[in-house]
């Protein structure tokens, strides 16, 4: 199984040193991470969508194979909140199609306090294009319904696996290919996250998805760099039981703590 592993975004100022050397410009930190990854994803594009030009550029300077997942705007999912979203999908798609080959999922994240309405998620689904994979991260307890599981799966679109100081339910496959994000572990330095934990994600992905499917997998535990050291820890948990994750950081690459 391909499990294809990253962060959360790339471009924190507390990864200076700790895995961007000194010597390295910020402007050339996404040549430097598409180095060691062979996917990252796009959270800036969440808080202001870059123009296509800028997801161009992006898929220019990395490297063949590297995939970029995409996180949809929030004036969609917050300001919106999915209401009338055929303009501000057809906006994002046509900027992020400037990634060609390189763009993996987007992701749909909708607000803590936005509660289920199975009619706007449709539309909202509906509005993306044939070859778009979606990825939807629900934050109300509200959503956790057979009607909202069904729409997913008769879309193709995946629930995206939260784990927040643990695994956050529901734990739904609904797709044929599957979205985890990482975001708070329980271990020290917080909020990093402790080998068990990643041990028994590594044992739920194998048991979760048929061999054959591609899951993508992000660390959004940016402080201390935690996220690139969990990364190739998880990725040595997959391995250990005979899958595949794409590579990560070596461990003189990071320097975590």
């Amino acid at each position: 199984m391909p499990v294809m592993i990253g962060t959360s975004g790339w471009q924190y100022d507390s990864w200076r040193e700790r895995f961007y050397p000194r010597s390295i410009a910020r402007a050339a930190w996404l040549e430097h991470f598409s180095a060691h990854f062979d996917t990252v994803e796009s959270n800036n594009a969440f808080y202001r969508l870059p123009e296509r030009s800028t997801f161009e550029s992006w898929a220019r300077r990395t490297p063949d194979g590297f995939v970029m997942a995409v996180k949809v705007s929030r004036y969609l999912t917050h300001t919106r909140r999915l209401r009338e979203p055929a303009e501000p999908v057809d906006r994002f798609v046509g900027r992020v199609m400037g990634l060609g080959p390189k763009l993996g999922p987007v992701l749909l994240q909708l607000p803590p306090t936005m509660r289920v309405d199975v009619g706007r998620l449709r539309d909202t689904l509906a509005r993306f294009p044939a070859g778009v994979r979606v990825a939807v991260e629900f934050r109300h307890a509200s959503w956790q319904t057979d009607a909202v599981r069904s729409l997913l799966a008769d879309r193709g679109a995946a629930l995206c696996l939260a784990d927040r100081r643990g695994p956050l339910e529901p734990l739904w496959r609904t797709a044929d290919w599957g979205y985890i994000r990482f975001h708070e572990g329980r271990s020290r330095p917080g909020p990093c996250y402790s080998r068990p934990a990643l041990a028994a994600w590594s044992r739920r992905v194998a048991t979760m998805w048929p061999p054959e499917a591609e899951v993508f997998a992000y660390f959004n535990n940016d402080p201390l760099a935690c996220a690139l050291r969990d990364a190739r820890w998880f990725a040595q948990e997959l391995h250990r039981i005979g899958l595949f994750p794409t590579r990560v950081p070596g461990p003189r690459d990071v320097h975590a703590g």
